[in-house]
């Protein structure tokens, strides 16, 4: 497939390899490699930075391990159910095509990273906002590499830019547009933004105030950015006439910025510059050096 995207033209198959065994044949697809190398890069930061947060890393490991299939179920339902999808079985709800599952929406798969992460948690006897604050930065690296598969399967655009050069076309946005011209590349926009976050998170961790700082500071982050994307997405998922994650992005931008307004402003002064655990869990079972007591 040829894409032009900023006066380039590239070549690009979505195929990165096939695999034959006998009669059977799979093919493997650069996007599941790109979605694997951005999980895989996330896990290895959180690995390395869990003792900072006060996190036993095997614990970590074992709410990733339960985590991951039950973030990618809810992705897949929060598609379905604003999607308008129509489901004759089982097979349909998965999506199963010629390339695999196909239809996820990353805030499904955010809402059950953070619901299934925060009960095990609670299982493990892991302070659960020292985990979210962790896992906010590995969010940010999935989904700032992420974004590249569907630059390579020319999906998750937007508008037309009306530019001569600013811009990306290919047989796929022509095809869904009905026209041809440049349209923008909301992978590349938030891709840049994310990977941004990442050094901006990654710095203020280093100073938390208190827990719960980090994910505030990343439902800020991604919440402003994703707020004014969808509006240009032309595949926004759609409940009548609203946006829905853009709704939800702005509305979680809004609330994450009030909660860390409020949580500053009543911090005592005589810990300025220390870190406070505002939402201490005596019963977290955690130290600041990531053992149990």
């Amino acid at each position: 497939m040829e894409v032009t995207i900023f006066g380039l033209k590239l070549n690009i198959d979505p195929i990165a390899f096939t695999i034959s065994l006998g009669k059977f044949h799979w093919d493997i697809y650069w996007y599941g490699i790109i979605i694997a190398l951005g999980f895989s890069l996330a896990v290895i930061y959180g690995y390395l930075n869990a003792k900072r947060f006060g996190i036993n890393v095997d614990k970590m490991l074992d709410v990733i391990i339960v985590t991951t299939p039950v973030s990618i179920l809810c992705a897949r339902t929060y598609y379905v159910l604003f999607d308008g999808v129509k489901l004759n079985g089982i097979g349909d709800f998965f999506g199963f095509d010629s390339s695999g599952l196909s239809g996820i929406a990353i805030y499904g798969a955010v809402i059950g990273a953070f619901g299934c992460g925060a009960l095990m948690c609670y299982f493990k006897k892991i302070h659960i906002l020292d985990m979210f604050d962790l896992a906010a930065i590995g969010f940010l690296i999935g989904q700032g590499i992420g974004r590249w598969g569907n630059f390579v399967n020319q999906e998750a655009f937007g508008t037309f830019t009306g530019s001569d050069w600013w811009g990306m076309e290919s047989a796929n946005t022509i095809a869904y547009m009905g026209k041809e011209g440049l349209v923008h590349p909301c992978f590349l926009y938030e891709s840049i933004w994310c990977l941004l976050g990442v050094f901006v998170l990654h710095k203020i961790s280093k100073r938390r105030k208190f827990s719960g700082q980090i994910i505030l500071s990343y439902c800020i982050w991604y919440g402003f950015e994703r707020g004014f994307l969808e509006l240009i997405r032309t595949d926004s998922l759609m409940w009548g006439n609203i946006r829905v994650s853009s709704l939800l992005s702005f509305t979680i931008c809004i609330l994450a910025g009030i909660a860390m307004f409020v949580i500053l402003k009543n911090k005592p002064k005589e810990n300025d510059g220390e870190y406070v655990a505002v939402f201490e869990n005596e019963d977290s079972g955690e130290n600041e050096n990531g053992k149990d007591n």
